[in-house]
């Protein structure tokens, strides 16, 4: 359990979950609750359900994703899970969605959709919090040193017991 939550003190990886967090917490939030001019949950549900024929649970999926796992990253908290469903969300719009249309964003308006190429950047923001988890001023590294001595103590008291018995012997040198 400890390995969820451990980390590199550096900054690199508070970089990339931080800037991929509140990233992603736009995009959750248009989701989940209409802002930004998104849809809302009912209204991405309806569209993710009717129009690009996700099944509810996989579209609720990709909602809480976005916006619970951005919260997780811009808090540090289970990093690495957050950045885990994020990336698959990431991989799977671009597999399904964007990958026709190319690599790049449509920034002229002449392609006939959106590229990949934010997908991949948001992926590689990821996969750099799998690796090196939250970094430098997250809680799963505040979690990390608190639960260390903990588990230290339970893996003493683990050993303790694993000790032979008394075979009711005694040595003269007592």
């Amino acid at each position: 359990m400890i390995a969820l939550f451990k980390t590199k003190e550096s900054y690199t990886p508070l970089i990339a979950r931080f800037a991929l967090g509140v990233e992603m917490f736009l995009h959750g939030a248009q989701k989940a609750q209409g802002r930004f001019g998104g849809f809302g949950y009912s209204g991405i549900m309806r569209f993710f359900t009717a129009q690009v024929h996700i099944p509810a649970l996989f579209a609720f999926l990709a909602i809480a994703a976005e916006f619970v796992g951005s919260v997780g990253l811009i808090t540090g908290f289970l990093s690495r899970v957050s950045a885990f469903g994020i990336a698959v969300n990431m991989l799977v719009a671009a597999l399904m969605v964007y990958a026709s249309n190319g690599f790049f964003m449509n920034w002229m308006g002449t392609q006939k959709g959106e590229g990949f190429e934010y997908h991949l950047l948001a992926i590689g923001l990821a996969l750099i919090v799998i690796i090196a988890g939250g970094g430098k001023w997250s809680i799963d590294s505040l979690l990390s040193r608190a639960l260390r001595p903990m588990i230290g103590r339970v893996a003493d008291g683990l050993s303790r017991r694993s000790e032979p018995a008394c075979t009711g012997e005694f040595s003269n040198s007592d």
